[in-house]
């Protein structure tokens, strides 16, 4: 797992550079820094969504997902669980930085093929190519939400690895409509992180979270049947 440490240590190295600049940063520029991540994240995820849902082949199944991801999540109360963590710990608003980190270092395609690449074939180029992205992103959250982002990077050490772990049994499932499929739902959380740092529209992103596990669920299933 030497692609997924790199990138791991590249979202540490990036949060704590961009929490050392966060202290010299003049209020009004962390402003327009912000501004330019919350519009930057909802492009991205405008833009994810609107290229995968025409070459979607199951066309209901995002809205499925959302709404029956956002139930679970709404259930178990994620959003609020771990705001009441992260306050003792940051007196920014360090959810919405890290729901954003996660979707953005998480959910990309890098980040799903590059560990089985690593796996099956012994190739870490996709995880050295995410490792950059990641680490130039971290910089940027950090900046604004302090040196908390790294927290990220343990939930993808968990989801790299986990992949990496079961890559023989769950190659087979992870397929192009498959991804296809988690791209729409993620490109919608991540327009909804940008809504949020944007203050247009107050959503809770990690009650949503539980979207992207319905689409596995459902190919999983259907795989077997």
């Amino acid at each position: 797992m030497i692609g997924t440490t790199v990138n791991c240590i590249s979202i540490i190295g990036g949060s704590i550079l961009g929490a050392a600049f966060k202290k010299g940063i003049k209020e009004e520029y962390k402003d327009i820094m912000l501004q330019a991540i919350g519009l930057s994240a909802s492009v991205i995820g405008i833009s994810s969504a609107v290229n995968c849902i025409p070459k979607s082949n199951y066309h209901v199944l995002f809205i499925i997902s959302i709404a029956l991801g956002g139930l679970i999540g709404q259930k178990l109360d994620l959003e609020n669980k771990v705001n009441s963590v992260t306050s003792k710990f940051s007196k920014n608003n360090l959810v919405e930085g890290l729901s954003t980190a996660v979707l953005l270092f998480c959910v990309g395609t890098l980040s799903i093929l590059g560990p089985l690449e690593s796996a099956l074939k012994g190739d870490n180029t996709l995880l050295y190519t995410n490792s950059i992205l990641d680490g130039i992103t971290s910089i940027v959250l950090a900046s604004n939400f302090g040196i908390g982002i790294m927290i990220s990077s343990i939930i993808l050490f968990l989801w790299q690895g986990l992949i990496y772990l079961s890559a023989n049994m769950v190659s087979v499932y992870i397929t192009a409509d498959l991804l296809n499929e988690i791209s729409i739902i993620g490109g919608i959380l991540i327009l909804s992180s940008g809504l949020n740092i944007l203050k247009i529209k107050k959503i809770k992103v990690l009650n949503l979270l539980t979207s992207l596990f319905i689409p596995i669920i459902f190919f999983i299933i259907k795989g077997l049947v």
